[in-house]
């Protein structure tokens, strides 16, 4: 059982926050209400670093916040895609200190944008368009064209601004033993 500290739960605000705002005010339209935006960067590293219930919470609570203020309701088949990719991505890097700089070594970064792409074109491509055939009954077609941009540029977003990020804090954290007393 995972342990919620509090900071996990601020970490679990500040990512859905951060999620909201990217998602909400810093996305660009490119097809049928999809759109090119950065907020999986950020859920990616912070579900990373907290592991895959804080990932799963912050796609849950970012995405109905999207939706709520987007006017158009909630849209879950998608809402379950952030919720699953959010877990996905702490569960894939689970092992993986960060805190020590792991995330540094080759087969860390390799490991990570491996499963970004997968968890995304999975999500986005198969799980979001059979829901949303399943739950609203779009038409087929519109819904995998959809899915398929949604995920690729979610997979190519994630996989560069979420591997900087990351590199980035592991590169800066101070690792164990490093400190000497003089």
């Amino acid at each position: 059982m995972p342990k919620f500290t509090v900071k996990t739960i601020v970490a679990i605000g500040i990512g859905a926050a951060l999620f909201f705002v990217l998602g909400r005010f810093a996305s660009i339209p490119v097809f049928a209400n999809t759109y090119l935006t950065f907020q999986y960067a950020v859920l990616a590293f912070f579900a990373v670093l907290f592991g895959p219930i804080a990932g799963l919470l912050i796609g849950l609570i970012g995405h109905v916040l999207i939706d709520l203020t987007f006017g158009y309701g909630l849209w879950w088949s998608w809402i379950i895609v952030s919720v699953l990719i959010g877990f996905a991505f702490g569960f894939i890097m689970k092992g993986v200190n960060i805190e020590e700089g792991d995330f540094v070594k080759a087969k860390s970064i390799v490991r990570f944008i491996v499963g970004v792409v997968v968890v995304h074109l999975i999500g986005w491509g198969l799980i979001a368009p059979a829901l949303d055939v399943l739950i609203y009954a779009e038409p087929t077609e519109k819904i995998i064209t959809q899915g398929l941009i949604a995920g690729s540029l979610n997979a190519a977003t994630t996989a560069i601004i979420g591997t900087v990020l990351l590199i980035i804090y592991s590169k800066n954290r101070t690792k164990t033993g490093s400190l000497k007393k003089d």
